[in-house]
């Protein structure tokens, strides 16, 4: 029997924006978490998508929302700290809470996503360790839960907040500063992710399995940003900062308010997040490489008004 009721934690985000439309065009019924509902008027005009006000943090919220629920898929994530929402609360307190939640309201089937290189024991950067730490909680569930973990590298797409920010720094800078610039990243584009969590959905082989996700190409974080500059059609000055700037600038801006660089973000970069295969053969995807899409949406229209729509999507809510 097809499953068909799904909540998605952290689906007003950038990728649960995607996967929600997946899943309503298939038919699925989608309850979606929100601490604000009202700015979620983006995903209002999907079919069979309810998006509901509720505090994901608190347990018996979580099993009402699970209630009737056959699949819980859990995005929630930050990449630096926000007020309340710390890498362990998010991370390692929520996944912990899910699992409870999941197991209180009989649903048979989780999806988590992780995070590339995350590992609990060896992970250099807080983001990592405490993704380790929820991949562990989750794992531990296997033996009650049907659970499956997908691990990205650092996702590109339409409303992205990788190479849209690049753009938006490109348009107003006449020279910019490349963190970490010899980090070596193999992103992937967000409708191979979800395309990939899709179809591991009703597939038992995926049961219990941790799929590591990339993009086809390996780029240095300078040749991403001068990919950007390309595609914006501005002359714009990138100076690549080796480990020690990168690590001071990364204390110092870390203290600032956006936080556009930290020293956490700068110990994610010293693994390299790249993975081969770049997707398992297990889903046949051919994975998608970043000139047949980039050029879509960075450069072609107004950088200042897809950032807005960017953050209205994506303002406040973990992904």
């Amino acid at each position: 029997m097809i499953q068909k009721n799904v909540c998605i934690v952290g689906g007003t985000g950038f990728v649960g924006h995607q996967l929600a439309s997946q899943l309503a065009k298939a038919g699925f019924q989608i309850r979606i978490p929100s601490r604000n509902r009202e700015r979620r008027r983006s995903i209002f005009v999907l079919p069979n998508v309810e998006v509901i006000d509720a505090d994901i943090h608190d347990e018996r919220t979580l099993n009402t929302l699970f209630e009737g629920c056959d699949i819980v898929i859990n995005l929630a994530a930050i990449l630096n700290k926000q007020g309340k929402d710390t890498f362990t609360r998010l991370h390692i307190e929520l996944p912990q809470k899910i699992v409870n939640a999941c197991k209180a309201s009989s649903v048979p089937r989780l999806i988590h996503m992780s995070a590339l290189n995350a590992d609990a024991e060896q992970g250099s950067s807080e983001y990592l360790r405490s993704k380790g730490e929820g991949e562990k909680i989750v794992m531990a569930a296997a033996n009650e839960l049907a659970v499956t973990l997908f691990r990205p590298s650092v996702m590109f797409g339409n409303n992205d907040r990788f190479f849209n920010t690049f753009a938006l720094m490109m348009n107003h800078l006449p020279a910019l500063p490349a963190f970490c610039a010899d980090a070596r990243l193999a992103p992937i584009y967000v409708d191979d992710v979800v395309k990939a969590m899709m179809q591991s959905l009703n597939d038992p082989e995926t049961f219990g399995q941790r799929y590591d996700l990339c993009g086809p190409q390996t780029f240095t974080m300078l040749e991403l940003m001068e990919l950007t500059s390309r595609q914006m059609r501005r002359k714009r000055k990138i100076i690549p900062l080796g480990p020690g700037l990168s690590a001071l600038a990364g204390k110092i801006l870390g203290l600032m308010p956006g936080k556009v660089f930290t020293y956490d973000n700068y110990l994610s970069l010293q693994t390299p997040a790249v993975c081969t295969p770049a997707i398992p053969p297990r889903f046949n995807i051919e994975p998608t490489r970043i000139d047949a899409v980039v050029p879509k949406y960075i450069g072609q229209t107004d950088i200042r008004g897809r950032y807005d729509e960017m953050r209205m999507h994506a303002a406040r809510d973990p992904e």
